[in-house]
């Protein structure tokens, strides 16, 4: 079996097509598993829901999928992830809506648990500190953990309560050992580490490998179609940065 692991896809239909024509190209995938925001910030919510929905989908809440259905308040979102987010509320169909409201918080897939934020906040946490990675270890139950939300890729080793963030390098073949790991695979839909590239992971059940990669798309095509939506001029220009 082999798993497409995707998160903070935000509604970026171009970035998430790229990425899943890159992984078929790479050998296919079994399932896709997602780590959240699904939709916030970007143009076509309804687009990313349904490519993910054609697959044998596992997916997870965010921030945004939730506050975009009401079960989140958006009182401390900055005021463009606030007005992107009422902007899509306002943009999604009943089906997609019921599907985000049913997405739960945490889910399991041996040797993986996923969550968007980290386990002790499930939505809300930025796992980027020891002190993060620590709570998220002491409360996993499965070997290794699978979060989003930061949109920024890493790889963080439990180190005997010593936890240790390293580089999850692009286009590495990673073994997945006996020590716990808290894995980020980065963003698919809005990069916040300075390469606009979206960025993506897969798990490989059968040699226990997880593999990460980039890959470029029409982010003119994006924009564009967020600008015609009306939505922050941030968000657009973003996009060329990667942050």
């Amino acid at each position: 079996m082999r798993a497409l692991i995707v998160s903070d896809v935000h509604s970026n239909i171009e970035a998430l097509s790229a990425v899943v024509a890159d992984a078929w190209g790479r050998g296919g995938f079994n399932q896709v598993w997602c780590l959240g925001d699904t939709v916030g910030y970007g143009p076509d919510p309804g687009d990313c829901i349904s490519l993910l929905r054609e697959h044998d989908l596992v997916a997870v809440a965010g921030n945004h999928d939730y506050a975009a259905v009401g079960k989140r308040s958006v009182h401390d979102f900055n005021g463009s992830a606030r007005a992107a987010a009422q902007w899509t509320a306002a943009n999604l169909s009943a089906g997609d809506a019921d599907f985000l409201s049913g997405l739960p918080l945490v889910e399991t897939r041996d040797p993986f648990t996923l969550v968007h934020g980290s386990l002790r906040q499930p939505i809300d946490e930025y796992l980027l500190d020891s002190d993060s990675a620590r709570a998220t270890f002491a409360l996993l139950t499965t070997r290794h953990c699978l979060v989003g939300h930061s949109h920024i890729p890493f790889i963080c080793a439990e180190n005997d309560g010593s936890p240790k963030f390293k580089l999850f390098t692009e286009g590495a073949v990673f073994p997945l050992e006996h020590e716990r790991l808290i894995l980020n695979p980065g963003s698919v839909g809005q990069p916040r580490d300075r390469d606009p590239r979206p960025s993506y992971a897969i798990f490989d059940e059968d040699s226990l490998t997880i593999e990460r990669h980039r890959v470029t798309y029409g982010i003119l095509e994006t924009q564009k179609k967020m600008e015609a939506a009306g939505l922050p001029q941030y968000l657009i220009d973003r996009l060329d940065h990667g942050v």
